[in-house]
């Protein structure tokens, strides 16, 4: 039975095919798409990660894939040892390296590692692998690979009461932010400069509902940030300089899935959610013209969790779920004008 990832778990390789990956009792399971533009799948392939709890997908400018597991497993000794573990799929379809254990930030004080909440994961346009975890102290801490391979050490970022996943994104700049819901409101940490250390947050007190945070690149080296506000009981969206902008759609559990692509010529951003029936909801406006409105439509195929968003080898939007029984859905775009879906079909 699979169950969905986090992160980029719907990626478009340099050969232009689509994988998916998604989660799985003892490891992951991947599927790909047999021929640019689909529709046939290969797949399920399965990858073993020894006990597996959480899996984050990232896919940088060049095209690998890089995963990121917590791992909640017995020790030499018998003692218990919480921790993030990184692989890498180089090329659509083939063989991920060996899984290399990164440890958490707790390493002087094991037992505290066991509160780290799962990771999130985005990669620079350099190439430089960023990892951040909440942790004990319900702050969130930070572990960067360089492109050369080698790892620094975990660095602590601040924040308190932060939930459990952070939601970072990678610019085209070469900048990187990263936001988190919390007790008070909407934590923001921003570079000052590509591969420079983070800025302190900012904070923002914003009535946002836990687990729904999500992030885009809407403009050059600028970011919009998206989440269910519990007051409005819809979708909001917010970006530095701005004041918070209703989207309107309904209630929300779980994340959003967001996605910049033209519709009919124009500069869209597409978000998915799971609505309050459990059926997955569709929005789309104007990139960064909130205030013109958002459409939005259910499509009436309930989902286990928030589905994923991607554009296929043609540049067709692709919306994958896996539904209730653990089987991944698949619909495309169609011709046409507007944002229209095919009827969903299994992978």
């Amino acid at each position: 039975m699979a169950r969905a990832a986090h992160g980029d778990w719907l990626t478009l390789g340099r050969d232009g095919r689509l994988s998916l990956y998604a989660v799985a009792d003892g490891g992951l399971l991947r599927w790909t798409e047999t021929a640019v533009g689909g529709p046939s799948w290969s797949g399920p392939h399965f990858v073993a990660v020894d006990a597996l709890t959480h899996l984050t997908v990232a896919q940088g400018a060049n095209r690998y894939v890089h995963f990121l597991a917590r791992r909640d497993r017995k020790g030499a000794g018998g003692q218990r040892v919480v921790d993030i573990a990184h692989a890498i799929q180089y090329q659509t379809g083939l063989a991920f390296t060996d899984w290399f254990g990164i440890g958490n930030p707790h390493y002087k004080h094991w037992e505290q590692g066991w509160e780290i909440g799962p990771p999130a994961a985005a990669v620079a346009r350099d190439g430089t692998v960023h990892v951040f975890v909440r942790n004990a102290q319900g702050g969130l801490s930070l572990r960067r690979e360089n492109p050369d391979g080698k790892w620094k050490l975990w660095e602590n970022l601040g924040g308190v009461g932060l939930d459990v996943r952070a939601r970072p994104v990678a610019l085209d700049s070469g900048r990187l932010e990263v936001c988190s819901a919390a007790e008070s409101g909407l934590f923001v940490w921003r570079q000052s400069a590509p591969g420079k250390d983070f800025e302190q947050p900012s904070g923002f007190a914003l009535n946002l509902v836990p687990g729904t945070v999500a992030a885009l690149e809407t403009g050059p080296d600028r970011a919009t940030f998206l989440w269910a506000d519990a007051g409005l009981g819809g979708t909001a969206a917010w970006r530095q300089g701005g004041w918070p902008m209703p989207l309107g759609g309904g209630p929300t559990h779980g994340g959003y899935a967001v996605l910049r692509a033209p519709v009919d010529g124009y500069d869209c951003t597409v978000v998915a959610c799971r609505g309050d029936d459990g059926s997955v909801l569709l929005g789309m406006g104007g990139t960064e013209s909130e205030q013109a409105g958002f459409w939005w439509q259910s499509l009436d195929e309930p989902s286990q969790g928030a589905p994923a968003l991607a554009r296929d080898g043609h540049g067709r939007i692709v919306m994958v779920l896996i539904d209730p029984r653990g089987f991944p859905k698949v619909a495309r775009q169609e011709s046409g004008s507007g944002l229209a879906l095919s009827t969903w079909s299994g992978i």
